[in-house]
């Protein structure tokens, strides 16, 4: 599995209370897999879609077939389903992130004293992770891996509902772009949080969703991501980056 680089905010995501919620490590990649021509079902389903986001009072002249192909998915093929998903994205984009992006700015000192709001600091690391897969223009098809590490997490800072947030940010407005998310020393207690938290998962989200708990899956865990992405901490080769400190390249025109 390629990857373009290694991207680790390594502070503590804390919740709206200032709770320490776990460490997130975060590996992206762009799909380097050559997109397939295009299914007729499939483009039958996005101009639908895009007739349906017409409808709503929107509009996807400036998004690529595959980025909508991206909500179709994660609305089972659904044009109708997937424009409304769509929209709501367009809405809370222009609300929750006007200039189409939060700065390094905006939230450095929270970076530099290691203290953040959750929703703010999962938009912030997903769209610079995402936007540093791709060189150019957008392809629409990038994603992530995400490991999350819960060594240093206690029974006294678990919030159920920071994490609860953090996913259904990621599911209403990053469809299709996670690629495989894993867990990694869940404790005892954070099993019967899981079980909570699962309820409020997609089944898609689910089933990209892997907990390393014995030596079998530890490896393949090494494996599938390979040594060469993997952070030294975990039984790889690479360096951790924080956050604060990864400069994005400019993009051509």
């Amino acid at each position: 599995m390629p990857h373009s680089l290694v991207l680790v905010p390594i502070l503590p995501v804390l919740s709206k209370e200032s709770i320490p919620l776990s460490l997130f490590h975060l590996i992206c990649y762009p799909d380097s897999t050559p997109l397939p021509q295009m299914e007729k079902t499939k483009e039958i389903a996005v101009t639908q879609m895009r007739k349906s986001i017409e409808k709503l009072g929107s509009s996807a002249e400036s998004y690529g077939d595959i980025t909508l192909i991206r909500f179709l998915i994660a609305r089972s093929m659904d044009p109708e389903k997937a424009a409304k998903m769509f929209v709501q994205w367009q809405q809370w984009r222009a609300a929750f992130v006007p200039k189409g992006f939060i700065a390094d700015s905006e939230v450095q000192d929270e970076l530099d004293t290691k203290k953040i709001y959750l929703q703010k600091f999962v938009v912030h690391f997903l769209d610079k992770t995402i936007a540093s897969s791709f060189k150019g223009r957008e392809i629409g098809n990038e994603k992530s891996i995400v490991i999350i590490d819960l060594q240093q997490i206690t029974y006294r800072n678990v919030d159920v509902r920071g994490l609860i947030t953090g996913f259904q940010l990621l599911q209403a407005y990053y469809p299709e772009r996670l690629a495989k998310l894993f867990i990694l020393s869940m404790p005892w207690f954070f099993v019967s949080v899981w079980r909570m938290l699962s309820r409020f998962l997609e089944k898609a989200t689910l089933e990209k969703i892997v907990i390393v708990s014995n030596e079998e899956e530890r490896k393949k865990f090494i494996k599938e991501i390979g040594e060469e992405s993997l952070p030294e901490e975990y039984g790889g080769q690479a360096k951790l980056v924080a956050l604060q400190d990864f400069i994005l390249p400019e993009l051509e025109d």
